[in-house]
């Protein structure tokens, strides 16, 4: 990097153009793994001059590091190196990012973490004259802190030295150019500079070029929406069809000619189609789909830079490993989006509610109660104004989270009144939300829960009632179905040969077999 630039007024971009600009660079030099130093500091550079961070950022961003994750790697290094141990926290990294200066002590920390000097972090200038003309190399070779190579040297791109030789000598050729226009004639410069005004009209067609319609990003995004809004309201079967139709054409347009902001749109799109291709496949019972979609969600989200996206995907993995009780990698993948999920955002809370509910699942009271309490927190400090998903509000599904999910987790701790009490405020919650924000799967399984705290307080003629209800459901997905189990294994337990009992069993069992042939086409699709 250069020496550090003047306070800046120009526009500072979002971190997901940061990530997008570090994936773009390791995909050019063939995804070197460990990536060179050399590498880290021109990603730097890049995302400094495009998005202007100030250095401490933009070296994290070309770490590929979230701020949770670099303080956690200073921690790791000072206790791997043997270092004095020190107290450095997340609120300090993020206020050296915003411009506050390090102490020596911290300055020397992370020049040696991130593998640089305090000019190339931000926290020093570098006052040394330039380098003579005849001293410089003008095709700027070295190994330098401006992250060139050396003549020859090929950084994780898979080029040999002869590459390397045909780029400096390519190089060589263009620098006698240039000398040469500082000699020539003025009708010789005009026709060099002519030339070159027509190079540069080609690079920019080049960098426009697309086989990509014009409408057809639009329609995707008309696509999308309308799938998630026919989420909740038609049967998942149908949906899952038309949904892979549409995941398989993204393929196709990603496997095409596009420019680099039209190949972030797709990436995305094809994560948004998979992180519903999840949710359907989890609703259709299929678990193992419904998490390979899930992590193809995750991915692409990563691909494309939008971290939102990936948190997203990770809601949708740690309820489908809830359900195959799996709550230890429920819980993990709740936190893995938490990394990637806005601070204020519903989302926040939803990934808070699932660690909860999963702690719930493992037995863990006091994992329970700190995610809980966590969830409340977050839901304290959402915006008046919520954020919308594909034009739909997703305040209501924190809302849910926020009540369903504990209602669900008392159950599994044997706590039947607080149970009871959460499950009626998930019911209230569901009748308060807009028609187009409702969720009927969601509201059974409250109704699921109410029943099962009535079963665990002693009264089975309310929780068959409360399970009929649940059943009557205009989306009986595999989730409720899974909780519907749960009802009448217990009411078949503890209240034998009951008519009522018996009915609701029977009524279950029916729809669980009429399911079946819907799952097995999933399997096949």
């Amino acid at each position: 990097m250069k020496s550090q630039a003047k306070p800046q007024t120009r526009v500072i971009h979002d971190i997901s153009c940061g990530k997008a600009l570090r994936e773009r660079a390791l995909g050019e030099a063939g995804s070197p793994d460990p990536v060179p130093q050399v590498l880290i500091a021109r990603i730097a550079a890049q995302i400094e001059d495009h998005c202007g961070h100030r250095r401490l950022k933009c070296r994290r961003l070309a770490m590929g590091w979230t701020v949770v994750q670099a303080v956690a790697a200073a921690h790791r290094f000072v206790e791997d190196e043997n270092l004095a141990k020190m107290g450095l926290s997340e609120r300090s990294w993020k206020d050296w990012e915003a411009g506050g200066l390090p102490s020596p002590d911290y300055q020397d920390l992370l020049c040696r973490l991130l593998a640089t000097n305090p000019v190339e972090l931000g926290f020093a200038r570098d006052y040394s004259p330039a380098p003579a003309q005849d001293d410089a190399d003008p095709l700027g070779n070295g190994d330098g802190p401006n992250g060139t190579l050396l003549q020859g040297t090929a950084v994780g791109t898979g080029a040999g030295p002869q590459t390397g030789t045909e780029v400096g000598t390519t190089k060589r050729r263009d620098a006698v150019k240039l000398a040469g226009l500082a000699v020539a004639s003025p009708a010789a410069a005009a026709q060099i500079l002519q030339q070159a005004a027509a190079e540069a009209m080609e690079f920019t067609r080049q960098a426009e070029a697309t086989s990509l319609g014009s409408g057809t990003l639009d329609h995707l995004d008309l696509a999308v929406t309308e799938f998630n809004r026919a989420y909740s309201l038609k049967p998942p079967r149908a949906v899952f069809d038309a949904v892979m139709d549409y995941r398989r054409k993204v393929d196709a347009l990603l496997k095409g000619r596009h420019t680099h902001r039209q190949e972030r749109e797709l990436l995305a799109f094809a994560g948004w189609l998979s992180e519903l291709l999840a949710w359907l496949a989890h609703d259709l019972g299929d678990a193992r789909t419904g998490l390979a979609f899930a992590t193809d969600a995750f991915v692409h989200g990563q691909q494309a830079g939008h971290g939102q996206l990936c948190a997203w995907a990770m809601d949708a993995s740690a309820s489908i490993n809830l359900y195959e009780q799996r709550p230890g990698k429920a819980r993990d993948a709740a936190l893995k989006g938490l990394i990637e999920a806005p601070a204020t955002h519903p989302l926040t809370v939803r990934l808070h509610a699932q660690a909860a509910r999963a702690a719930a699942a493992d037995g863990d009271t006091d994992g329970f109660t700190t995610a809980y309490r966590a969830a409340q927190n977050a839901h304290g400090l959402l915006p008046p104004r919520s954020p919308r998903r594909f034009g739909m509000d997703v305040l209501p599904l924190a809302d849910y989270a926020l009540t369903s999910y504990p209602a669900t987790s008392f159950i599994w701790l044997g706590q039947a009144e607080e149970a009871r009490r959460h499950a009626e405020q998930a019911l209230a919650t569901y009748k308060a939300a807009p028609a187009a924000s409702r969720s009927p799967s969601r509201e059974a399984i409250a109704r699921i829960d109410m029943a099962l705290a009535h079963a665990l307080l002693g009264d089975p003629d309310d929780a068959v009632a409360l399970g009929h209800q649940a059943l009557d459901s205009a989306r009986v997905v595999d989730s409720v179905r899974h909780r519907a189990g749960d009802l009448t294994s217990y009411l078949t337990r503890h209240y034998p040969r009951q008519a009522a009992v018996e009915g609701l069993s029977e009524r279950l069992a029916t729809i669980d077999a009429a399911a079946r042939p819907a799952l097995s086409a999933t399997t096949r699709a």
